[in-house]
C-alpha cells in the first residue's frame, strides 16, 4: 500500500518535542539521558502511535520508544500526542536497519513488532524485521534475556518468523496461530490494525522470544 505524503510532515517532526533528534549521539548514554534509569521498550514500525499510547499510559514506570521511518505516518501519532501529552512516550524518525546505531547492549529492555510489512519477495527476505539479520540487530541492543514480541495477521510471514526464530537460536517463549482464543490474550493492547482483523473474524498470530546467553 503506498503512502499519502503529508505536506510538512519532516519539518512537523524536526520541530515537536516528542521526538527525539540526533538520537545515534546519545548511544551508551540513554540512563543519562532520561536521568530517571526507568527500562526502555520499543515498538518497531509503530504506525500512528495508539498500542505505544495505551502501553505508556498503563505503564508511566517505563520509557517507550516508537521507531518509524515513514514522516506521513509518524506525524499522525505527533498529532494524538498534543492532545493526550505522555511523559514516558517518546519518538525517532529513522530505518530499523540502522537500530544498532542508536542503542547499545544491554540499553533496551523489550521490543515490540506490531503487524509489520511482509516484504512477500523471496529476494526481500532480510528486510523482514523477524528474519535473522534483524534479530541479530535486536540482540546488539536487549538487555540479557530481553524479549521480543510479534504479533501478525500474515500465516506465511509468522511461520517464516517461527523457522527464523529456530535459526538464530533463540528460545520460543510463546507461541499462538489465534491470540484472541488463546490463553496469551489476558493483557493483550490492540492496535489500529488489530481491532480490524479481529472484528473480521481474522486470527492474529503471536510469539514472544528471548537470547540465553552463552555462560
Amino acid at each position: 500500500m503506498r503512502l499519502r505524503n503529508v505536506k510538512g510532515s519532516r519539518k512537523q517532526i524536526a520541530a515537536n518535542e516528542y521526538t527525539i533528534k540526533d538520537a545515534e549521539q546519545i548511544k551508551g548514554q540513554w540512563k543519562d539521558y532520561f536521568q530517571d534509569g526507568k527500562p526502555i521498550q520499543l515498538e518497531i514500525g509503530m504506525g500512528k502511535g495508539k498500542f505505544l499510547m495505551q502501553l505508556a499510559e498503563k505503564n508511566p514506570q517505563i520509557h517507550y520508544i516508537g521507531i518509524e521511518k515513514y514522516s506521513s505516518v509518524l506525524v499522525r501519532a505527533l498529532e494524538k500526542m498534543e492532545e493526550n501529552p505522555l511523559e514516558n512516550l517518546h519518538f525517532i524518525r529513522m530505518d530499523a536497519e540502522n537500530i544498532v546505531n542508536v542503542f547499545e547492549k544491554g540499553e533496551v529492555d523489550q521490543i515490540y513488532l506490531n503487524f509489520s510489512d511482509p516484504w512477500p519477495k523471496d529476494r526481500h527476505a532480510k528486510r523482514r524485521l523477524t528474519s535473522r539479520q534483524f534479530l541479530e540487530r535486536y540482540h546488539n541492543i536487549l538487555k540479557e534475556e530481553g524479549r521480543v514480541i510479534f504479533k501478525t495477521d500474515n500465516r506465511p510471514l509468522f511461520d517464516f518468523s517461527l523457522e527464523e526464530v529456530k535459526e538464530a537460536g533463540w528460545t520460543l517463549e510463546k507461541s499462538t496461530f489465534d491470540l484472541h482464543h488463546s490463553e496469551y490474550v489476558e493483557g493483550n493492547i490492540m492496535t489500529e490494525y488489530e481491532e480490524k482483523f479481529v472484528a473480521k473474524g481474522k486470527p492474529i498470530c503471536m510469539l514472544q522470544i528471548f537470547l540465553q546467553e552463552d555462560k
